[in-house]
């Protein structure tokens, strides 16, 4: 039931029409798509990731593409993302849960890996050219290994995967401190600090 529906036209443009109009072909009470006749090659062409997006403190950029930032992957039950690494930088520990990853490295050499539900790691260095998957849901980790900037691509089974960052949802989401200490064998200080890094974006980022 978590899965992207199947289409059921060759593809869905999004439109919202005028209240008058009826060019539309209704996908469902949600999504409203363009007349496939208004359509052209512009609406499946995306050019917005030629260069790294801002560096966060980690080291790491990530520019997230689905339909809302490229349209003609609406309904299409795929998204991607292009990360990269300046050097030492990691992107955190994380899942998404409603979709399967497979990531290539297109330059650098990078530490990637994922933890089964068994607790069991699989972690390798990869390098340019090389793929590596990370099945939906389980937590997977990157790190830029090399000395030089790395770049990863990285291509999702879902139209929104979803994303939860381990660190943020732990720390930044409002779990009772004492909870966390009892879990972790962190102190209230230790507590209070990681709360003031990991607070959520609207809050201390801009």
């Amino acid at each position: 039931m978590a899965s992207d529906p199947d289409p059921v036209q060759d593809f869905c443009i999004p439109y919202t029409p005028k209240p008058d109009s009826r060019r539309i072909a209704q996908l469902s009470s949600l999504q409203q798509c363009k007349n496939a006749s208004e359509a052209n090659a512009d609406d499946f062409i995306f050019s917005g990731i030629k260069s790294a997006g801002d560096f966060k403190e980690s080291g790491f950029s990530a520019m997230s593409i689905n339909s809302k930032a490229f349209p003609g992957l609406n309904t299409l039950g795929m998204s991607f993302v292009r990360a990269d690494f300046d050097l030492g930088g990691i992107n955190v520990p994380h899942f998404h849960p409603r979709a399967t990853e497979v990531a290539m490295v297109l330059e650098g050499k990078v530490y990637c890996g994922f933890v089964d539900s068994a607790n069991r790691i699989y972690a390798k260095v990869i390098e340019k050219g090389e793929v590596m998957v990370f099945p939906r849901g389980l937590v997977h980790f990157q790190m830029n290994v090399g000395d030089s900037p790395a770049t990863i691509y990285g291509s999702f089974n879902s139209q929104n995967p979803g994303l939860q960052r381990i660190p943020a949802a732990v720390f930044g989401s409002g779990i009772k401190d004492e909870l966390l200490k009892k879990a972790f064998g962190l102190s209230g200080k230790q507590i209070d600090e990681m709360r003031r890094k990991l607070k959520p974006k609207e809050e201390n980022q801009s």
